[in-house]
């Protein structure tokens, strides 16, 4: 007679000398089961664990996902970011729907979870990162409204490790561009490069938000406003450009672009001219680092770009910005200036 055991999981390890076992548990982090499968003792011990199995809360994931998509916390994101949510929502409902909730209450589960987030890592680190993000933030809410017992994403940690000081685009890289590449896609780089503005925002900028001196938009990830004063040469590129449609990016045809078809004829447009190792979205943080090179302050560039505060130290610090040798030279420049000041000379007579 055969015995079929609900919710009976499996994990296979590598050993010390090479072998592989396969170890059985009577649910994803519930306990482990002794003996062989369909053996007494396999069934006596599953028995005994489902006996034992602790009342908590009820449900499996799945119903946890299905509350957060109803809730003020997942329609109060930006419908950017709704999109991403729930993409990375259906893959972990695929994985892990029928997980118990209680089950979550066992340390094991992060083992579970981390190892799902490996697996995710060989395709892309950086979209692995995302979906643990995802599943973190919502155990959490779901956590403090008492509808899990405990959060095993929390603090994760990231794989992805981005070093972005060698993806900002060079003086030879704009020009190349700008020299080679299709008109259509001037305007972008321009606007990118003088507004440091994420590429969904530039892509949806109407002509109502350009009144001649300065450009004011809501982002659309963050929320944030900023009103950015409007330099002559991106007036003049804007001011040349015909008014064809509400919308100032346009195709190649005349109509907004998609944000699958910007990125496609932007890729083919940067392999046509030579433009290697740098993407569109690294024109935002080129904009910072040239804000930086030109004196502005952390809080002048936060203002214009829509970082906040912390943001730009970090990509002044860790991505986009590469240590330029001109910076040591002007720091030293203003040092000298100030040693040599005659307001600033000491009186000796005096201790200092």
């Amino acid at each position: 007679m055969r015995v079929r055991l609900k919710g009976l999981n499996s994990r296979t390890k590598v050993l010390a000398d090479g072998t592989k076992r396969t170890y059985w548990y009577a649910w994803k982090g519930g306990p482990r089961i002794e003996g062989e499968p369909g053996t007494p003792e396999f069934i006596a011990s599953y028995t005994a664990a489902a006996a034992g199995r602790k009342k908590g809360p009820e449900g499996d994931l799945l119903s946890v996902l299905n509350a957060f998509q109803d809730s003020e916390a997942f329609r109060g994101l930006a419908a950017v970011t709704r999109q991403d949510y729930a993409r990375h929502i259906r893959n972990i409902e695929q994985e892990f729907g029928d997980l118990p909730i209680e089950a979550l209450a066992d340390r094991r589960s992060r083992g579970d979870f981390r190892a799902w987030r490996d697996q995710l890592a060989k395709r892309s680190k950086r979209q692995a990162d995302y979906a643990w993000s995802v599943l973190a933030r919502i155990l959490s809410w779901a956590l403090d409204g008492g509808l899990v017992p405990a959060n095993p994403c929390e603090k994760g940690g990231r794989l992805y490790k981005a070093e972005r000081s060698d993806k900002v685009w060079s003086v030879a890289d704009e020009a190349a561009f700008l020299a080679q590449a299709p008109q259509h896609l001037h305007l972008p780089l321009i606007l990118a490069l003088w507004t440091g503005q994420r590429q969904g925002d530039l892509l949806r900028l109407p002509w109502s938000a350009y009144d001649g001196t300065t450009i004011r938009l809501k982002q659309s990830k963050t929320g944030t406003r900023v009103v950015i004063p409007v330099s002559s040469l991106l007036k003049a590129a804007l001011d040349a450009t015909p008014r064809r449609s509400p919308v100032i990016l346009l195709n190649s045809d005349g109509r907004p672009w998609t944000s699958d078809g910007f990125q496609s004829s932007w890729r083919k447009a940067c392999k046509r001219v030579g433009v290697v190792g740098v993407t569109f979205h690294d024109l935002r943080g080129t904009a910072v680092s040239r804000l930086a090179l030109a004196g502005c302050t952390v809080p002048e560039i936060a203002t214009l770009s829509g970082h906040s505060l912390a943001d730009v130290r970090s990509i002044l610090d860790a991505h986009y910005f590469d240590r330029d040798p001109k910076l040591a030279l002007a720091a030293i420049e203003k040092l000298e200036r100030r040693t040599h000041s005659p307001d600033q000379t000491p009186d000796r007579g005096k201790a200092v």
